[in-house]
């Protein structure tokens, strides 16, 4: 499996801040990539920069093969992006906007005309395909704005905080097609968001922090080495609370969470407590863990 995108030593500046400073890495062909960070981290100018809509200081970027500073043109028809902010024309259907959007691509009428009703029937936005999209709710406009990024059939599918502000039945709906993109036609996307539980199910994780890489792995591996693990104890005696003086640990609501180093120190916790505990659960660590421990801030609650 080959790289989709590579970046080296790439570096962007605003007067005295260093946005991105001299950051690489690879994202490899079908792959759902994370690019996590707190605002101002660097992402949105990562992204712009590859997009072309951003000039960089110094470094390179090539996608599937061609560099952004020679090969714009070529790159164009691989790539696909969802901005923050939605490029939606709010003065025309959702019909139009995407029927022209198509049309920069070259598309065939007929087509592209079965691509628009293939999309708002796995998207669930048929009924509105002739509405005016400054009509649209915020979940309704997000679904087009992802339907307007994959109308060409893209290879990169950027995806700038897709889901913010989605309820959860429409981030299943959307998160279902992605998935299933990815499986019928190889795409790879490329994902920044504030939920842990997508960046979770990534098969790579960039973090960054001021603009540099702090940490990049599979999910499972930055677990391993960043994560804390937990043991949730739901019924227990109260003189569990005066014994833990030397553990770290919460109280939430009536549950007790106590913070472990290594899974396998579990054993060893309720061996030592059995005679406190009546019931408990033995928890992984989980991204939000991983963000705290390697930037010192949070990305959500664990």
């Amino acid at each position: 499996m080959g790289n989709i995108l590579e970046i080296e030593n790439l570096e962007k500046s605003f007067k005295d801040v260093k946005a991105v400073d001299g950051i690489s890495f690879c994202v490899k062909e079908g792959q759902l990539f994370a690019f996590l960070g707190l605002n101002g981290a660097g992402k949105s100018t990562t992204i712009n920069i590859i997009c072309s809509s951003l000039q960089k200081d110094c470094g390179k970027v090539i996608i599937d093969g061609y560099d952004i500073d020679k090969d714009m043109d070529k790159i164009k028809s691989i790539l696909g992006v969802v901005f923050q902010n939605s490029l939606l024309d709010g003065n025309l259907s959702v019909r139009d906007n995407l029927f022209y959007r198509g049309k920069m691509y070259g598309i065939e009428n007929s087509d592209l005309l079965k691509r628009i009703d293939s999309l708002a029937q796995q998207l669930e936005f048929k009924e509105i395909l002739n509405r005016q999209v400054n009509k649209l709710s915020g979940g309704q406009r997000r679904r087009v704005d992802i339907a307007r990024a994959i109308i060409h059939k893209p290879r990169l599918l950027i995806l700038d905080e897709p889901t913010t502000g989605l309820d959860p039945k429409t981030r299943v709906l959307v998160w279902d097609l992605l998935n299933k993109l990815r499986l019928q036609s190889n795409l790879t996307i490329f994902l920044t968001t504030h939920y842990m539980e997508e960046a979770g199910e990534a098969d790579y994780i960039v973090i960054l922090d001021n603009g540099k890489i702090v940490a990049q792995d599979t999910p499972n591996n930055l677990k391993n080495r960043y994560g804390h693990d937990f043991i949730k104890i739901y019924k227990y005696k109260e003189e569990l609370i005066e014994a833990l003086s030397d553990y770290n640990y919460k109280k939430e609501k009536e549950v007790l969470i106590v913070e472990l180093s290594k899974i396998r120190e579990a054993l060893e916790f309720i061996s030592k407590f059995k005679d406190y505990i009546d019931d408990f659960e033995v928890i992984k660590g989980k991204m939000d863990s991983v963000f705290l421990t390697v930037t010192g801030k949070n990305l959500g609650e664990i």
